[in-house]
């Protein structure tokens, strides 16, 4: 056991876009179970790139931990020749923001980058590669829990790429064994979360007295999942024994509306909040929740972390 009680992995892993949200969560999750991990970020500016820094700063005082500062496109797959585990994290965020000239950004570092990865994977002696995908691949499916086996229908651009590496993981697992599952993330929340997305918007704003902006009517819901569980869905993907070739629904159980969010930061921080509404933006779906039978079933995945509890983190973490 290590010293926070979690059981010893011992693998060498490599985390993609580890300075991000999920993957600092999870190379400190990784090392705390005792093992090596190799971070690779390439510190883009879609938001301050200080945040990064400040996320691995923690990271880099592990004596397990080494730091790559490239773009996977470019970087020289001499660096991973131990590795063991693949976690790759690293995409160009915001469903927004995907759209006309900033496309470029994101098939370069969704698609082109894990393709790249995958290359790298053929010829190596990898055991799992574990890929972020996001609940963007569905767009409006016209029904509701959404499964893995509807058929995808992404309303972005951003929607598109994390799809199309989702087959290259697929065509990679077929063609040449790579050992490639992936793990279609439903809205993930928590501590460290990226400023631009609506949970910190709406907590900074509340804690500040600000207005908060609500995009459409509120009445829109997500599947909304805790970082730490998101975490544990990477660990049982990589350790399930039959994972490889599958993809996997991760969601938090918690689907609720934008409004009934509002309701619950007001109980959480005892202040009113003020909404300004403004239209929905291009590439939202209006809804999403998450059929977690399969991962549940063949991973021994199930989400722990309650909304309310989850937000009271969030919160903590902002005051602190």
């Amino acid at each position: 056991m290590t010293k926070s009680g979690s059981v010893a992995i011992n693998k060498t892993c490599l985390v993609t876009g580890a300075a991000g949200f999920i993957g600092s969560h999870l190379a400190r999750r990784l090392l705390e179970n005792s093992c090596r991990v190799i971070g690779v970020d390439c510190f883009t500016d879609y938001y301050d790139p200080q945040i990064k820094e400040r996320n691995v700063s923690g990271l880099l005082e592990h004596p397990s931990f080494e730091l790559i500062r490239k773009d996977l496109v470019e970087i020289d797959h001499g660096w991973f020749e131990k590795v063991e585990w693949v976690f790759h994290q690293a995409a160009q965020a915001g469903v927004r923001a995907s759209w006309g000239e900033e496309f470029a950004h994101y098939t370069r570092h969704n698609v082109l980058g894990t393709q790249r990865l995958l290359e790298w994977a053929r010829h190596s002696r990898v055991e799992r590669f574990v890929y972020a995908s996001s609940s963007s691949v569905y767009g409006e499916t016209g029904k509701l829990p959404m499964h893995e086996d509807d058929l995808p229908r992404p309303l972005s651009p951003y929607g598109v790429t994390k799809l199309a590496a989702e087959h290259l993981c697929n065509l990679y697992q077929r063609n040449f064994a790579v050992p490639a599952v992936s793990l279609r993330y439903f809205t993930v929340y928590g501590p460290d979360q990226r400023p631009d997305m609506a949970f910190h918007r709406f907590i900074r704003a509340v804690l500040r007295g600000e207005e908060v902006i609500v995009y459409g009517s509120g009445e829109q819901t997500r599947d909304f999942t805790f970082v730490d569980d998101i975490v544990e869905a990477n660990l049982a993907a990589a350790r399930a024994e039959k994972a490889a070739g599958r993809v996997y629904n991760i969601g938090g159980g918690s689907r609720i509306s934008v409004n009934g969010v509002l309701e619950i930061l007001e109980r959480l921080t005892g202040r009113e909040i003020r909404s300004r509404h403004e239209p929905v933006q291009a590439g939202d779906p209006p809804h999403t929740y998450a059929d977690t039978t399969r991962a549940r079933e063949e991973l021994g995945f199930t989400p722990k972390t309650p909304l309310e509890k989850g937000l009271a983190e969030m919160i903590k973490s902002f005051c602190a």
